[in-house]
């Protein structure tokens, strides 16, 4: 095998991880974009609507914080 061969394939190999990477950062992206951010209202609906015995320690302390009073 010749020396230039292996570096082929491994621009092959990262560009392959690279584009896994960007797919999952993606989908990072999208998933986090759809909740809702902690304190709305419509977070606030949305933790009602969910059974309490669901909820987090962290969702319980922010729900109090900043829903319970409103």
């Amino acid at each position: 095998m010749e020396p230039m061969e292996l570096v082929g394939e491994g621009n092959n190999i990262m560009m392959k991880l690279f584009k896994v990477i960007l797919v999952a950062l993606s989908l990072m992206t999208i998933l986090t974009a759809c909740s809702p951010e902690v304190g709305s209202e419509a977070w606030c609906k949305e933790l009602k609507k969910k059974d309490k015995g669901d909820w987090t320690a962290n969702e319980a302390k922010d729900f109090i914080k900043h829903c319970a009073f409103k």
